[in-house]
C-alpha cells in the first residue's frame, strides 16, 4: 500500500510542475507542427504545381485551336502512337518477368537467390543513358552481332526493337519490386492450403496467390508504365532521333524546343504531364481500395 502511494504521488508529482500541467514528451507546439508542413507544402508549390502550370499555361498560349494543331502535326501523332505502341509491348513483359521473379523470390529457397534481387535492382542503380549505349555495344554495327544482323535484315537499333529493349531494362524492376514484400508477407500458407485440397499449381495462382496481390499488381504495372512513356535518356541513345519513325513524346519535345517550336513542345510536354497526373490519380484511388480491402479483411 505504501509503494503505491508513493508511486502514485510521484506520478502525481510529474502531471504538474508549479502547479501547471507537464506537457507531454510527444506533443509538439503549434509552431513545430505547422513549420515541416509549410516547408512540405512551399517545395510542392516550386517544384511541382508551378512547373505544371507553367506547361499548361505555354501549352495553351495560341488557344485551344492552337494546342490540338501542335498534337495534330504528323511527327507529333507518330511520337505519340510510338510511345503507346512501346508501352503496350514493354510493360506486359515486365508483368509476366516481375510476377514471375516474385513468385520464385517470395515463394522458394534455391541458391543465388540474393543475385537475382541484385539484378532486378541493378536498373535502378545504372543509368539509363549507360544501359542504352550497352545495347549500342551489343548490336551496333561494329560489334559481333552487328553484321549478322544486317546480313540478315535485322535492325535493332535506331528501329523500334532497340527502343522496346532500352525501355523494358529501365521499367522491369518496377512490377517485380511491387511484389516481392508484398508476397513475403503473406508466406506460404494459403498455397500450401489449396495444394493440399487437390488444386493444381495453375489452380493455386488464379484463385489464390493472384487475388492475393492484385492491388500490388496494379500499383506496379501502374508505375511502370509511367515509366516507360516518359522514358528518355536510354530511349534517345538508341532511338536514333528519326523524325516520324523513331521519336517518342519526350524525344520529340526535346526537338520541338531545340527548334524553338514552343508551343508545339509544350502541347506534347502537357500530354505526358496530363498522363503523369491521371498516374497520380489512379495510383491514390488504388491505395484507397487497397486500404478498405486490408480493413475489411482485418476486421473480418
Amino acid at each position: 500500500m505504501a509503494s503505491e502511494a508513493t508511486f502514485a504521488a510521484h506520478g502525481k508529482s510529474s502531471a504538474t510542475r508549479n502547479g501547471k500541467p507537464a506537457r507531454s514528451a510527444v506533443t509538439e507546439s503549434p509552431l513545430t507542427r505547422l513549420l515541416p508542413i509549410a516547408v512540405a507544402l512551399l517545395f510542392l508549390l516550386l517544384f511541382l504545381v508551378l512547373p505544371l502550370v507553367v506547361v499548361f499555361a505555354q501549352a495553351f498560349a495560341k488557344g485551344v485551336d492552337g494546342y490540338f494543331a501542335a498534337l495534330a502535326q504528323p511527327d507529333a501523332l507518330a511520337a505519340i502512337r510510338l510511345t503507346l505502341l512501346v508501352a503496350a509491348i514493354a510493360v506486359p513483359l515486365n508483368l509476366v518477368f516481375g510476377v514471375a521473379a516474385a513468385w520464385a523470390i517470395a515463394k522458394f529457397e534455391f541458391k543465388g537467390k540474393a543475385f537475382l534481387i541484385t539484378l532486378i535492382d541493378l536498373p535502378f542503380s545504372v543509368s539509363p543513358v549507360i544501359s542504352g549505349l550497352v545495347y549500342v555495344l551489343l548490336f551496333g554495327s561494329s560489334s559481333l552481332l552487328g553484321p549478322w544482323l544486317t546480313g540478315h535484315g535485322i535492325q535493332i537499333l535506331f528501329a523500334v526493337p532497340g527502343i522496346v529493349l532500352a525501355t523494358i531494362f529501365v521499367t522491369f524492376p518496377f512490377v517485380a519490386r511491387e511484389l516481392i514484400p508484398l508476397m513475403q508477407d503473406q508466406g506460404t500458407a494459403d498455397e500450401e492450403a489449396a495444394l493440399s485440397l487437390g488444386a493444381t499449381g495453375w489452380q493455386t495462382f488464379r484463385r489464390v496467390t493472384l487475388p492475393n496481390i492484385r492491388w500490388g499488381l496494379l500499383y506496379g504495372v501502374l508505375l511502370c508504365n509511367a515509366r516507360a512513356m516518359g522514358e528518355f535518356g536510354a530511349v534517345s541513345v538508341v532511338s536514333g532521333h528519326i523524325r516520324g519513325l523513331t521519336n517518342t513524346m519526350p524525344l520529340q519535345v526535346e526537338i520541338l524546343y531545340n527548334e524553338y517550336n514552343f508551343a508545339g513542345a509544350f502541347a506534347v510536354a502537357s500530354l505526358l504531364a496530363l498522363l503523369a497526373l491521371v498516374t497520380l490519380v489512379v495510383k491514390t484511388l488504388l491505395e484507397f481500395r487497397y486500404a478498405r480491402a486490408t480493413s475489411r479483411a482485418t476486421i473480418h
